[in-house]
Formats: structure tokens, sequence, C-alpha cells
């Protein structure tokens, strides 16, 4: 029992990347059944899968609140570790993505939840941001941006169901605060020591601001113009800037980090198949079967090394 309770208490909020890993494949693959005319059940079932995923690991949260308070607090004043609690609102947001074809009212419920609990993670980690007495420039890595991408998704779900300004106010507050971030990041990565090997994967996330930016701005501006250009390609080249690493990655260690692959991989791959709908272009075509592709065995991967490290009771344990 003493060991159950120290796993519950070790609990990582990190834990639900792996839903906004899973939300993305479901809808890069629904984008690719719309694209190439596919039979949708595949998108569904993942949809269905990332539902009760979302609802799992909520249900374990929840224990380790009401069990372990202290716990969740003590990530909840990690100056890495914060930045991670808005994967449960985004999560909220991508599910509403998933299902907004199939079920618009259990959408917008979702979408309502997401966009009101990431508005309070934002406000609260901002503020942290401004009033900390402990964050150092070590500290500092892609993660930083969960906060941020989280806001420019709103759109995505926002638009189609009507929610156009609202939608506006979010992306306008991604839009904004991305490059500052991006500009402290690079002054991080260029002028201090490496990070930690459990962060290193985090550098995937690095796609996802201009991926899920062009995606967002599509639907608020239903034109292809200059800056959508812009949004797309820089997204593109971060993903061949990361790839350019992969062999440093695949050498190190299993942690929960690894699903940062995921979700940046599945926006580049949406966006790839977006640009082939708005422009006939082949070679985006191609760009986002091969990228899906890669995707789907990233997912498939992270799934097995995830499941290892459970069964192995390397999940869950006191840090050093």
């Amino acid at each position: 029992m003493q060991t159950i309770q120290s796993r519950l208490s070790n609990f990582p909020v990190s834990f639900f990347s792996s839903v906004m890993g899973m939300t993305g494949f479901s809808i890069a693959i629904a984008k690719a059944e719309s694209v190439y005319g596919l039979d949708p059940r595949v998108s569904l079932a993942l949809s269905v899968i990332s539902v009760l995923l979302f609802m799992f690991l909520s249900g374990i949260y929840m224990l380790k609140l009401i069990k372990h308070e202290q716990a969740v607090i003590k990530e909840l004043y990690h100056p890495v570790k914060l930045n991670f609690f808005p994967t449960i609102s985004i999560s909220l947001i991508l599910l509403s993505i998933c299902m907004l074809h199939n079920n618009r009212p259990f959408a917008e419920v979702l979408w309502l939840l997401g966009t009101s609990f990431h508005l309070g993670f934002t406000l609260f980690v901002m503020s942290a941001w401004i009033n900390h007495d402990f964050f150092d420039i070590k500290h500092m890595n892609p993660a930083w941006f969960i906060p941020i991408v989280g806001n420019i998704l709103v759109p995505i779900a926002g638009v189609p169901l009507g929610y156009s300004d609202i939608s506006w106010f979010f992306f306008s507050i991604g839009v904004v605060f991305w490059p500052i971030l991006l500009t402290i990041i690079f002054y991080r990565i260029i002028f201090h020591p490496a990070l930690p090997e459990k962060l290193v994967p985090t550098f995937f996330i690095l796609i996802a601001p201009p991926a899920v930016g062009f995606i967002s701005y599509l639907q608020l501006n239903g034109e292809l113009d200059n800056f959508a250009r812009i949004l797309y390609f820089t997204a593109l080249f971060f993903t061949l800037l990361v790839f350019t690493q992969l062999r440093r990655f695949f050498k190190l260690k299993f942690f929960l980090s690894w699903w940062a692959y995921s979700f940046p991989m599945a926006a580049i791959s949406i966006a790839s198949l977006v640009m082939y709908q708005k422009t006939q272009n082949i070679l985006f075509s191609g760009i986002g079967i091969v990228l899906l592709t890669i995707l789907t065995l990233f997912i498939s991967m992270l799934i097995i090394k995830t499941s290892n490290a459970i069964m192995d009771k390397q999940i869950c344990v006191q840090e050093p």
C-alpha cells in the first residue's frame, strides 16, 4: 500500500502531454481522411481513446490532489513542472477539435471548459513569471511555450463554434508572446549550458507555435496570405532543424518528455495537409504523408516505451 501511495504522490502532471499527442494524432488522421476521402472510423476510434485516456489521467491526478495536496502544490510552484499544468486545458481544447464533427454539443462544452481553464492557467503562469523569486535562466526550455501554444489553439474549434472574437483574443496572446519566448529560449540555448537530458526532447515543441498558428490563422482569416505562408514555412524549417538532432534524441534514456515529439509532429503534419488543400501543390501532399507516417511511428514507439516504463516502475518515482 505504501508503494502505491508513493507512486501516486509522484504521478507527474506532464503525463497529460500523452493526451496532447494522442489527440493530435487523431486530428491528423482525421485531416488525412478528409483530404484523401478515407474511412473516418479510424480517427473516431482514436478520438474515443483520447477521451478515455484524459478521463483516466484526470481521475488519477484528482486522487493525487485529494491524497497528496502538497505534492501537487510543489509541482505547481516548480520552475519547470509549472509549465506542464496547461497541458490539462490544452487537452480539453484538442478533444473539442476531435469531437467537432462527431458531437458538436459535446465539443462546445469541452471547448468552453478548456478555454476557461487555459485562461486561468495562462494568467497564473505569467503571474508566476512576473512575481517570482526562484526562476533562473537554466530553468528556461521549450516547455515554456506550452501555456502560449494553448492560446493559439483556441480558434481551431472556436471559429466553427461561432466564437470569433474570443478566438481572436486567445490567438493575439499567443502570437505576441511566442516570439518573445523564442528569443529567450535561443539565448539560453546558445549562451548557457546544455539542457538536462530529460528536457532535450522538448526541442520538438519549437515546431508547434508556428504550425498551430498557421492552422488557427487560416480559421480566423480564411485566406492563404503571406503571413500564413511565413508561419507554415517557419514551422517547416523548425521541423528540419530538430530532425538534424534525431540521432542525439534517440540516444537518450526514455522520459515522459519524449511525448514532446508527438503533438508538434501532428501539428506540422496537419499544417502540410492544409497547405495541400489550399494550393493543390503535390509537394505539400508528399510532405504531409511523410510526416504523418513518421508521426504514426513515433506514437507507436511512445506507447510501447511508456507501457514498458510503467511495467518496470520507472515512472511515478521520486526524482533525485
